[in-house]
């Protein structure tokens, strides 16, 4: 069965990492989508990761390996996450509310030679800002999406509808998270393709991660060591809900959509799981 599920694995993977992209372009043909239904995707994928991680994946775990080595996998898998944030320089949307607003055209040049030179100096500076707000966002999500990737190829080995609630809740937020690197790119270059590549090569740990999962575990896989990883993609997973997305979320203003996207993403990933069991 792990064996019939490696090419859908793959290219599931591979689907989750196109929601960046398709993020990305939304920031440069939308500019602006609303601040509450981005509030509310990143709390929904936030309570997806969670319910899964505790009511699935760990809960798996313990029943298949035992309760203390499915917990100390579950707890590697959050000290991982949290070593990675420790040790790269990285940033997060939930640091910085990214919209359209940033790429307000140009205010009129006013007369004086001094004044046009402090001017020209302040948008260069902030261009400058931009840009390496940009590039230290698609760092920070590459980071993540590393990861990511290898949760969507071990859970789509288990069980491919398991694959498909994890790939569908990665894919959600990668969506804000691809507009959170075009546009600052953008507005700092003014150059579409550089903004759409630094969001594909941000998306594309997504797709390394998976590959990476299936060269190091494929030889190796087997019940027990797949619920072990498992378990640990559930604290990576839980470490990316609490440090990055209801962050992320809550950023947006809307803290009661936010915490209804929460709940809503449980409700559904409680609902799939009966029904698909």
């Amino acid at each position: 069965m792990m064996s019939e599920n490696f090419v859908f694995a793959v290219v599931l993977s591979a689907l989750a990492a196109v929601s960046t992209f398709l993020g990305s372009l939304i920031g440069l043909v939308v500019r602006r989508p609303g601040s509450g239904f981005m509030g509310f995707s990143l709390g929904f994928s936030a309570g997806v990761m969670m319910f899964v991680s505790f009511a699935e994946l760990l809960s798996t775990g313990i029943r298949s390996v035992g309760f203390v080595p499915a917990n100390a996998a579950f707890f590697t898998g959050i000290a991982l996450m949290f070593l990675i944030d420790l040790i790269v320089p990285h940033e997060f949307i939930s640091e910085h509310r990214v919209d359209a607003k940033m790429c307000s055209p140009d205010e009129p040049v006013q007369s004086g030679r001094g004044w046009r030179h402090r001017h020209g100096q302040q948008q260069e500076l902030e261009r400058s800002r931009l840009l390496r707000l940009g590039l230290l966002v698609a760092l920070g999500i590459g980071l993540h999406n590393f990861p990511e990737g290898m949760a969507t190829f071990a859970g789509a080995i288990r069980n491919r509808k398991l694959g498909i609630a994890i790939a569908a809740a990665i894919a959600l937020h990668n969506i804000p998270e691809g507009l959170s690197v075009a546009v600052p790119v953008f507005c700092a270059t003014g150059s579409r393709r550089r903004s759409l590549l630094w969001s594909a090569l941000s998306g594309t740990a997504e797709l390394a991660g998976a590959l990476v999962a299936a060269g190091m575990l494929m030889p190796f896989l087997n019940e027990a060591l797949l619920n072990l990883l498992l378990a640990g993609v559930g604290g990576l997973m839980v470490f990316i809900a609490f440090d990055e997305l209801i962050p992320g979320s809550y950023a947006y203003g809307h803290e009661h959509l936010s915490v209804a996207g929460v709940i809503s993403g449980m409700i559904l990933m409680a609902a799939s799981l009966v029904v698909f069991k």
